[in-house]
């Protein structure tokens, strides 16, 4: 369970982007997407038809990345690490979350650059022992302290978009922790107010398709295979 923090860097990164693809409008118009809410009177941009003018956000410290995953505690849990029995829901968080995204909405693919990088060894639960676990053991925090992502495209956006409005789109790229390098494609809701980007962005992951076996201590606790990563991000203009 304590690998999967390392997930969280690849959320953050992940919303970080996205929350710059939530002021993008879509590239491609046929791409289906979802306008949630609609926010003031804001201007409206039309992708590819507006100056051609790069725009630079940067992640701000009210970011956070989280990952979260089922654990189920057995008899010993409660004398060795004073958990009772049963089902749990375990969130880890860290506000280690730095990057930033170039827009320009005067070019078709409206994404430009973005790059993120999350601060693995802030990692934290409700459990010092689980987080140094995560460090020491899966995460290997001493040799990998920071995970990665790079943004490659974004896909699902509206052909034009109104400042304030709040919609959703998916944003891939490449996503590494410790040695490892993966393609994934994150599921954001955005909305771009003035200088200010805001976004939320989810992806469900395995901690076996970056090489970590779950944990398993026996008649302790075991991790599912299973988990997710979710990002709450704000970036602000430069």
């Amino acid at each position: 369970m304590y690998t999967k923090v390392w997930f969280v860097l690849a959320f953050l990164m992940l919303v970080l982007v996205a929350c710059g693809g939530g002021n993008q409008a879509a590239p491609d118009s046929a791409a289906p997407t979802t306008a949630v809410q609609t926010g003031g009177n804001g201007r409206t941009f039309t992708i590819g038809t507006e100056a051609d003018q790069p725009q630079t956000f940067v992640v701000t410290s009210d970011s956070r990345a989280s990952y979260v995953v089922d654990e189920e505690f057995f008899a010993d849990a409660l004398a060795k690490l004073g958990i009772d029995a049963g089902k749990q829901v375990i969130v880890g968080t860290t506000p280690g979350v730095t990057g930033e995204i170039t827009l320009n909405f005067g070019k078709a693919e409206l994404l430009e650059q973005a790059r993120f990088t999350v601060d693995m060894t802030g990692l934290r639960t409700d459990q010092d022992r689980r987080d140094n676990w995560l460090r020491d053991n899966a995460l290997q925090t001493a040799r990998f302290p920071q995970a990665t992502f790079v943004a490659t495209a974004v896909s699902g956006l509206p052909a034009t978009y109104t400042e304030g409005e709040e919609i959703s789109f998916q944003l891939s790229g490449d996503l590494t922790i410790r040695d490892v390098t993966r393609p994934v494609t994150f599921d954001v809701t955005a909305s771009l107010s003035g200088n200010t980007l805001r976004g939320t962005a989810v992806l469900p992951l395995t901690m076996s398709s970056f090489g970590i076996m779950p944990p398993d201590f026996v008649n302790t606790l075991t991790v599912a295979d299973a988990f997710s990563i979710r990002v709450e991000l704000v970036a602000q203009q430069q």
